[in-house]
């Protein structure tokens, strides 16, 4: 019998509000240790929350960027729970009546769209984090306590670990372009857990599912996923039954372990956060804030391959930044032909940048420079390999090219009398290489050209160096 996976995600995202959610505390990260906590966030008696209004914004921003509902009536509840980075005992979360439901996300699976839907979107309190010493002792930092929650539940409609992958890349880009969150999943400000069961294709009944906890990588969600939906299968076939319970994912062993057991769900006496009033969204807010929305992926890949003419690959690379597709169509409108600016962007560019482990934001290099340095291509001042050489230079001083090539004397050379003697003099170094080009070896002409730009300091005219190469070769 042959099975089929089913997986549901919830992605929890932190907003990028400059204070928490229901007090000013800063949500700055990398802090010392409960420095940013106040009464509010640290739940001491007495103390009542006032909602940010701008979480809410962002999290209603997100819901249209994601085709959902946006809920004109929405309120908070009190989670019950006991961790010892919960400091109220409970977490003000939304229940029965979330801020966004019902939409979707399409994602591109081997050529083929597929469409994800999304259950609801609900804003709520981060928890803290303990901290396990090597010593043996516990600790717990307050400083997250509080920071808001984007909660994001899809529907189980996903199929694959690959199809995971990509919606939770597609959800971080799409987060991203927004500005509502920075998807640093190695801080944790982005992460999942996965709903997996079994089932044998064709029947439309779910399996028992499991639950993987506080997944921070895409290629760790396709790895847990891959094991886990794997051990099912195999547990099975065995004669066995899956158990629901909560697992986390040891990447070290490559394997899901078990962490507790969920055969009885959690109650937890979910009630109305009696000190906070229902949210209550005007369709003019909405309005102003899709106003507000910048042109979103989906959007700019169509818009890169039907008005700038790039290969539907291109135009995928260079949407999966908001920076990267607004360097290029800066590029662009300073007069960069499309084509020409992807390639020096995709080879380039983007190499430097993730050597660096740097944001193109933080980069020197202007749209202007790299625009300028096509032009001193385009027009024969320098040759592409020269380009290459002061792209670097431009990128490391943010100097521009021209300013580089009289500097380092790149100018390439283009006289026919200095090239022609710079082919003579390496003919006359390589006499065993011409015979083997008068006996039929023609593609030693690539030597022959490779030894004259070696000659020239790589400044030579390639075009015209091929031609005279083949020439005085010819004539020898």
């Amino acid at each position: 019998m042959q099975y089929e996976a089913v997986i549901g995600l919830e992605v929890h995202a932190q907003l990028l509000t400059c204070s928490k959610i229901f007090c000013s505390c800063s949500t700055q990260f990398g802090s010392e240790p409960n420095t940013q906590v106040c009464p509010v966030c640290l739940g001491m008696p007495g103390v009542l929350p006032v909602l940010n209004k701008k979480a809410v914004e962002f999290t209603i921003k997100t819901g249209l960027a994601m085709n959902c509902k946006i809920a004109p009536y929405s309120r908070f509840a009190r989670k019950n729970y006991f961790y010892p980075d919960l400091p109220k005992g409970y977490q003000i979360s939304q229940y029965e009546l979330p801020l966004c439901e019902d939409g979707y996300l399409e994602i591109t699976v081997d050529g083929e769209e597929r469409k994800i839907r999304i259950k609801r979107i609900h804003l709520e309190e981060d928890a803290g984090k303990n901290i396990h010493d090597a010593s043996g002792y516990s600790f717990v930092d307050f400083n997250r306590t509080g920071v808001p929650l984007m909660e994001i539940v899809s529907e189980p409609d996903i199929r694959s670990p690959k199809e995971a992958a990509l919606y939770m890349k597609k959800l971080r880009t799409i987060l991203r372009y927004l500005g509502v969150c920075d998807g640093n999943l190695e801080q944790g400000s982005l992460r999942c857990d996965a709903n997996v069961s079994v089932r044998p294709i064709g029947s439309t009944e779910f399996g028992v599912k499991t639950e993987i906890k506080n997944i921070n990588s895409f290629r760790f969600v396709e790895k847990a996923l891959e094991y886990e939906i794997q051990r099912q299968i195999k547990a099975i076939k065995n004669g066995e039954q899956i158990v629901q319970e909560t697992r986390l994912w040891d990447a070290q062993a490559g394997k899901t372990f078990s962490m507790r057991s969920k055969e009885e769900a959690h109650d937890y006496r979910y009630f109305p956060e009696p000190d906070l009033v229902p949210i209550v969204i005007y369709s003019d807010w909405i309005e102003k804030i899709k106003e507000s929305m910048p042109e979103l992926p989906d959007f700019k890949i169509k818009k890169f391959i039907n008005q700038y003419g790039l290969p539907p690959y291109d135009a995928e690379i260079l949407t999966e930044e908001k920076n990267i597709a607004e360097w290029f169509e800066e590029a662009v409108k300073l007069g960069g032909k499309p084509k020409e600016v992807a390639n020096w962007i995709m080879v380039e560019l983007l190499r430097l940048i993730n050597e660096d482990g740097k944001d193109i934001a933080e980069c020197t290099l202007k749209p202007s420079q790299l625009v300028e340095l096509i032009k001193l291509i385009e027009n024969g001042t320098i040759n592409r390999n020269i380009g290459k050489e002061i792209f670097e230079e431009m990128y490391k001083t943010g100097k521009a090219p021209e300013s580089i090539v009289k500097e380092k004397g790149l100018t390439q050379i283009s006289d026919d009398s200095v090239i022609i003697g710079a082919i003579k003099e390496v003919i006359s170094k390589n006499p065993k290489e011409v015979e083997r080009f008068k006996n039929g070896e023609e593609k030693l002409i690539g030597f022959f050209v490779g030894q004259v730009m070696k000659i020239t300091k790589g400044k030579a005219n390639p075009k015209l160096v091929n031609e005279f190469v083949i020439k005085i070769l010819k004539e020898e």
